[in-house]
């Protein structure tokens, strides 16, 4: 059976590694063989995706993003320009530290913004929005907006990229402008409101 999907002439995708119907591999990316790729997703030039790798569909990944092994991106995430992921906390060149790698965990339709860093081991929550330049260091909740070094939390956005205006914390209603739907601020937790 003939692939559903491209791969540029300058890419390299081991054998082994399954790729999704849809999905795009531009130039000089490398799939190692242990990766698995969803469908409709789209890896920019200069992509490299470890053996150890689960990316689900529609994930975007822009021009020189590395994901190494042990991270996860579930449906919809975005990974902005030269982002940067890490699979092992306290890296020395003369150590082998494979068997310490910590796993990653990006939950669906997160957005990680262009040359933030997320270190090893934590979960970004569903719809987190992670500014550019950000550094996460620990756990994202669902929906929330960080920015700064370390990062910190500025507020809350909806599963369509609109900041919110919500406080932090407490209890609170709001409605996305663009898309109508409600959510929900229940003391540090914010939910959409289903209609």
């Amino acid at each position: 059976m003939d692939k559903e999907y491209f791969v540029h002439a300058t890419a390299l995708v081991d054998e082994g590694a399954t790729i999704g119907n849809g999905s795009r591999i531009w130039h000089w990316v490398h799939v190692c063989s242990g990766a698995v790729v969803g469908e409709r997703c789209s890896l920019g030039q200069n992509v490299f995706v470890g053996n150890k790798v689960v990316i689900g569909s529609n994930v975007k990944i822009q021009n020189n993003v590395s994901v190494y092994d042990n991270v996860t991106l579930e449906d919809d995430v975005f990974c902005g320009p030269s982002m940067v992921f890490t699979n092992v906390y306290n890296p020395r060149s003369a150590i082998s530290r494979k068997e310490e790698y910590r796993p990653t965990v990006v939950r669906q339709g997160a957005t990680l913004g262009a040359n933030c860093t997320i270190v090893c081991g934590v979960t970004i929550g569903r719809y987190a929005f992670i500014a550019a330049g950000a550094v996460i260091n620990k756990d994202v909740p669902p929906y929330a907006l960080m920015a700064g070094v370390p990062a910190r939390q500025i507020g809350w956005m909806s599963e369509y990229g609109e900041q919110l205006d919500l406080p932090l914390s407490g209890r609170g209603e709001a409605v996305c402008p663009h898309t109508g739907h409600r959510y929900l601020l229940n003391d540090n937790t914010l939910t959409r409101i289903h209609p």
